[in-house]
């Protein structure tokens, strides 16, 4: 069985909500001791849902270890520094005022460990908006992706929280980076990543798309976006009224689809580049959608897979981890909470299913608090103190209990 590339690495997650979550549980995946140290009334994603857990937590909390200390204590302020002088990476996503007020600012946190790798996901990197607070919406708002995605004409979020997400990536990007530099031994690493900022670089091909054709038109024309752009390319509805979703990126994506079909539209020379195609919008749109919605879904895909065209059911998220793909070795990995199970998806990488990385559950509040006070040096009576005056807490039995569902007869 191989090492995990990242055994033996100790990581402090200070994280609500999503960014330092996400980017911490991609580093347990890889190996890591990830410690997730909480206030005593936890991570908000673990009251989210009938007054337990949400999906967030269960998902990218499972493999790590729950610390529960209110920071805002001196005793456990100070019992929070002894257990940082044993880490190799802080990760966190306090707001900047908040950083400052509880004393962990890079400065602070390296006074005390000048070996530790500091990451800070904040909503603005450094700039006149640095003190500013931002969200996974707000960094959607401010570059550009929420005017473009409307509701009844409203500039609406996307759904998911991808910004918070792609920060997390670019967090573990940067700490990898941080690892890898002879310095950081001496000097310790320092990685601060903005939602803003993760904002601008995910809409970068768009930004650069409007200065193009400001450029060469005069005008701020913008690219249509994502479909919109090709036509054929989107969901269309079979006879059997399932989503089939067609990639039509390529003249040869076109063909391969008019073949498979047997439409006339495949010697049609007309049609045959993407130019003419999106000037004929309307038509071709017509085509694809009255040729698709004479099939039934089996039949349909059949024909389409056999031609080599790019093709795959829009599932509801009730279907979508009973896929075969979805169920092959390493996709998956068994999640025990409480006495639910869950098929939780692995961060993607070789060999997962056989890298030695441990399945943890998602751990209780304060339930490894003790354990690791006692790795960071401190006695049984140290602890006992900080338990009884508060500063730090254990798991509480009973701390939640998910409402019972109510099935229909």
């Amino acid at each position: 069985m191989p090492t995990p590339p990242l055994a033996g690495r100790r990581v402090i997650e200070l994280g609500t909500m999503l960014a330092a979550p996400f980017a911490s549980h991609i580093l347990a995946q890889l190996g890591a001791e990830v410690i997730k140290v909480e206030p005593p009334r936890g991570d908000p994603t673990r009251s989210l849902v009938r007054g337990g857990p949400s999906g967030t937590f269960i998902a990218y909390s499972h493999g790590k270890k729950s610390v529960c200390i209110d920071l805002a204590h001196p005793d456990g302020h100070a019992a929070f520094l002894k257990i940082l002088r044993t880490a190799d990476a802080l990760v966190h996503n306090l707001a900047p005022k908040a950083a400052r007020k509880l004393k962990l600012t890079l400065a602070d946190c390296q006074a005390v460990n000048p070996q530790l790798i500091y990451c800070h996901i904040r909503g603005y990197a450094h700039g006149p908006q640095e003190d500013d607070l931002a969200s996974n919406p707000v960094a959607e708002a401010s570059t550009g992706v929420m005017e473009a995605n409307r509701v009844n004409g409203r500039p609406s979020r996307l759904g998911p929280s991808y910004h918070d997400q792609f920060a997390g990536a670019y967090a573990v990007i940067g700490m990898l980076a941080a690892m890898l530099q002879p310095k950081t031994a001496s000097e310790g690493g320092h990685v601060e990543i903005g939602l803003y900022e993760t904002g601008l670089h995910v809409a970068s091909r768009d930004l650069c798309g409007v200065q193009l054709k400001t450029q060469l038109l005069g005008r701020p024309e913008r690219e249509p976006h994502g479909e919109f752009s090709m036509p054929g390319y989107g969901a269309y509805q079979t006879s059997d009224e399932r989503w089939m979703y067609l990639l039509m990126l390529t003249d040869a994506h076109w063909l391969k689809f008019c073949q498979a079909l047997a439409l006339p539209q495949a010697d049609d020379a007309s049609l045959a580049a993407l130019k003419d195609r999106k000037k004929a919008r309307e038509q071709v749109e017509d085509i694809v959608k009255t040729a698709v919605g004479a099939l039934r879904f089996d039949e349909l895909a059949a024909r389409l897979k056999a031609a080599g065209v790019g093709c795959t059911e829009v599932l509801p998220l009730e279907r979508v981890l009973d896929a075969e793909q979805a169920r092959q070795p390493g996709k998956l990995r068994d999640v025990r909470y409480r006495d639910l199970s869950f098929d939780v998806p692995e961060f993607p990488r070789l060999d997962s299913s056989d890298d030695g990385v441990q399945t943890l559950p998602p751990p209780d509040l304060g339930e490894h608090t003790l354990d690791v006070l006692s790795t960071a040096g401190l006695s049984p009576e140290e602890c006992k103190t900080l338990l009884e005056s508060g500063a730090v807490s254990t798991i509480r039995a009973g701390d939640f209990a998910w409402a019972p569902v109510r099935r229909q007869a």
